[in-house]
């Protein structure tokens, strides 16, 4: 069993009635009031159990090692990114030098989000990852951000436009002379994640096995690419080119700086960015892993320094193969034309399988932890049909949850039309991150904040959060993540440059409506579930405790009548 230093305070909180409205009032009333809502209290089902938590998780259950852990970031940060991105965000600086700054500056905000996400995985490791952050930060209502947390976990497909890369790229490999139509990639996509709910979803150990080969091979591919181009760069035999570039003279590097203007320096930052999102990967499945505040202390940076160290790599061994020109004209993937100038056109097939395998290895680390995420929104008794999400029965693995998200990114893939699909998915994945990223961070700030920076009024609630985790992140480091988010989150608000256009078809802000509707539908279910339904049926909600078969605590929301 696991407690920690930075969970006291939010046991209390959670044994609290569902909606209060005055913390003031007098805790052994057995019914409170919220509008003309009675929220009565419950003890927890065995009084002895006085420090049941959701931290009481049986041994058994943590199966995630470092190694299973530290794969899980691995697996998600390194998708197509590094392979495709590295020529879209140097057109946006103009040169390579600032091209290789912005990398730097990516990489920077990712270790301080890294960061930020092990304090709050040592504070709370459980199983849910933001849900459980937001709650700890944003209590009043109760259960209102939990709603709004729902809505996003369970209708964004997250793996939506992973699904269309590996099905591209997957039939490319078979047959590099004949590029498959948008509808047999989409097929071979939903294919691919269909075998990986099977594989979470019933053979775990199989999954996690392939998943941790994945991240390894990731690497092992990152550091050839990374190597065979310093090997280039200092004229290795073998690597040597005929007509080498020039991309690393001091007179050429600078060159063309800043050309496209501030607005394409802003989208090319944007794209940096979100290469290297998926260093929260981890803490969505914390309640599965075996001493998760030593494993996340260690597995999570040496994920994330990894990471850093071949995107830099890579980037060097791009330039030094290929000349920066072509890197910009050519419609291609760079590792193609890296593989290419090196071993011949021959390579492009090589170059399909690794793009194919690498997303197949995000695919697979997305869908493990989010079907936990509704597996812990189940447990929370915030979904309908609760205790099926709830459920590990009957391959002790939440397969209602795997099979929700296999549902809605299925249904994205298929139903999407073609054409601005595959951004347009990559960005409602991806602008929802960077506004819970924002209030989870902003929320932290506060926390952090010394009596003398905050007004009388606001100190004692600082001081009610009583938060001690066992790793605390410098505060400058959390502003810094607070302020990139807020920059993510506003960025897509500006109207693109004259001549650029985001989607060929759709206007540039839908998928910024498409998260806020989201939001805003969270809103209305928390006030139909929690207030409209219970004053029109005449009955209170009452949370309690429940065990399930295999020891696993978890919350049952119940409808009681008034008498």
């Amino acid at each position: 069993m696991v407690s920690t230093p930075g969970s006291s305070g939010s046991q209390a909180a959670e044994r609290a009635p569902l909606l209060r409205t005055d913390p003031d009032d007098d805790e052994s009333e057995a019914a409170k009031k919220y509008a003309s809502v009675e929220v009565r209290t419950v003890s927890l089902v065995d009084q002895d159990d006085a420090e049941t938590s959701l931290e009481d998780i049986p041994d058994h259950k943590r199966q995630l090692g470092p190694l299973s852990a530290a794969s899980l970031i691995f697996n998600r940060v390194i998708g197509t990114g590094i392979f495709a991105t590295p020529s879209v965000i140097l057109r946006s600086s103009g040169s390579v030098g600032l091209s290789l700054v912005m990398w730097l500056l990516g990489a920077t905000v990712a270790l301080c989000g890294t960061a930020v996400y092990i304090e709050l995985g040592t504070g709370l490791p459980r199983n849910g990852g933001e849900k459980n952050y937001l709650e700890l930060i944003y209590r009043r209502p109760k259960l209102l951000v939990t709603c709004i947390y729902a809505m996003y976990a369970v209708l964004t497909g997250w793996q939506a436009a992973s699904c269309s890369v590996f099905g591209e790229y997957a039939l490319h490999a078979l047959n590099p002379s004949e590029p498959p139509s948008p509808s047999t990639a989409r097929l071979a996509g939903v294919l691919c994640i269909t075998a990986a709910l099977f594989l979470h979803g019933t053979m775990l150990k199989a999954g996690l096995r392939l998943q941790n080969a994945l991240g390894l091979f990731k690497l092992f591919v990152l550091v050839v690419i990374a190597l065979s181009g310093i090997a280039s760069l200092f004229k290795v035999k073998g690597f040597r080119l005929e007509n080498p570039p020039k991309n690393f003279e001091w007179d050429t590097m600078w060159e063309g700086t800043l050309t496209g203007g501030v607005n394409a320096f802003v989208t090319g930052l944007f794209t940096v960015i979100w290469c290297f999102i998926g260093y929260s990967n981890a803490n969505y499945a914390l309640a599965e892993v075996r001493d998760p505040v030593r494993t996340m202390k260690r597995a999570a940076p040496l994920a994330m320094l990894s990471v850093t160290l071949v995107y830099m790599l890579v980037n060097v061994a791009y330039l030094a193969v290929v000349d920066k020109e072509e890197i910009v004209g050519s419609g291609r993937i760079v590792a193609a034309l890296h593989f290419g100038k090196l071993w011949g056109v021959g390579a492009e097939r090589a170059v399909s399988v690794i793009v194919a395998l690498s997303t197949l290895g995000n695919i697979l680390a997305v869908l493990f932890t989010h079907g936990r995420v509704v597996q812990e929104l189940g447990r929370e008794g915030v979904l309908p049909f609760s205790s099926i999400f709830a459920s590990n029965k009957p391959f002790n693995a939440p397969f209602a949850g795997l099979f929700e998200q296999w549902l809605v990114t299925s249904l994205l893939v298929l139903l999407v039309p073609p054409g601005d699909a595959y951004l347009f998915m990559l960005n409602l994945s991806s602008y929802p991150l960077a506004l819970i990223n924002m209030f989870v961070s902003g929320g932290l700030v506060f926390i952090h904040l010394p009596d003398s920076a905050l007004p009388k009024g606001l100190r004692a609630l600082r001081a009610s959060y009583d938060w001690h985790p066992p790793f605390k992140a410098w505060t400058p480091v959390v502003l810094f993540f607070f302020l990139s988010n807020v920059f993510l989150v506003a960025v897509p608000l500006v109207p693109p440059a004259r001549g650029y256009r985001v989607y060929e078809n759709l206007p540039y802000w839908l998928h910024v409506l498409v998260a806020w509707s989201i939001s805003f539908g969270g809103v209305v279910y928390w006030y139909v579930w929690c207030v409209w339904l219970p004053r029109r049926g005449g009955y209170v909600l009452v949370r309690d405790w429940v065990r399930d078969d295999d020891g696993t605590p978890r919350r049952v929301v119940r409808k009681v009548k008034v008498t």
